[in-house]
């Protein structure tokens, strides 16, 4: 049996917007979309995880909050782990996979993108993926960008505002744009 496109594109190959099955994930959009407009016009904790969770593939812990509004483009590539708190305007592009690890704290209005695509112009148009990994005990501050290919250590705090293009230390402060190395958490 041949890949999927998800699966093509998380074994590293780049894909374009020409290929026969990118219909795939305009489809997998479509559906998540449905969902998210019912998750973010609701106020009620229990709907927000049930909806997740037909999203995502995977139920939400109950220690585990998520702020509306919350987007993601396709949903069942993000994991979550238990007490995460998500606060709202989270954006993620998730088909290289986001493993969000236990204990974690997200800000408002951050951006967590598993997605890319070529330097070269002339191949601008097509797909990458990179996984990102948030390690337990992280904490991303507000307006904060993690991006395609990135893990953040355990322990360690991404300055708001931050652009994160390299993997982050365990117990360690990064900020700035690009992000660097602040000081270590004692």
């Amino acid at each position: 049996m041949s890949k999927d496109i998800f699966q093509r594109l998380q074994s590293g190959e780049a894909v374009s917007y020409t290929d026969p099955q990118h219909f795939q994930i305009s489809e997998a959009a479509a559906r998540t979309t449905k969902l998210l407009i019912e998750l973010n016009a609701t106020a009620e904790t229990e709907k927000v995880r049930q909806l997740w969770g037909e999203i995502s593939g995977e139920p939400l812990d109950a220690s585990t909050m998520i702020q509306i509004p919350v987007h993601v483009n396709i949903g069942k590539f993000t994991r979550i782990g238990k007490n995460v708190y998500i606060n709202h305007l989270c954006s993620m592009l998730d088909m290289g996979t986001i493993t969000i690890g236990d204990n974690v704290l997200i800000g408002p209005k951050v951006n967590i993108l598993s997605e890319e695509h070529p330097v070269n112009p002339a191949d601008r148009k097509a797909l990458m993926v990179r996984p990102v990994v948030i390690k337990n005990g992280a904490w991303i501050g507000a307006a904060a960008t993690i991006l395609p290919g990135v893990t953040v250590g355990e322990n360690s705090i991404v300055a708001a505002g931050a652009v994160v293009n390299k993997d982050v230390p365990d117990n360690t402060i990064v900020g700035g744009i690009p992000a660097k190395v602040i000081k270590q958490i004692d």
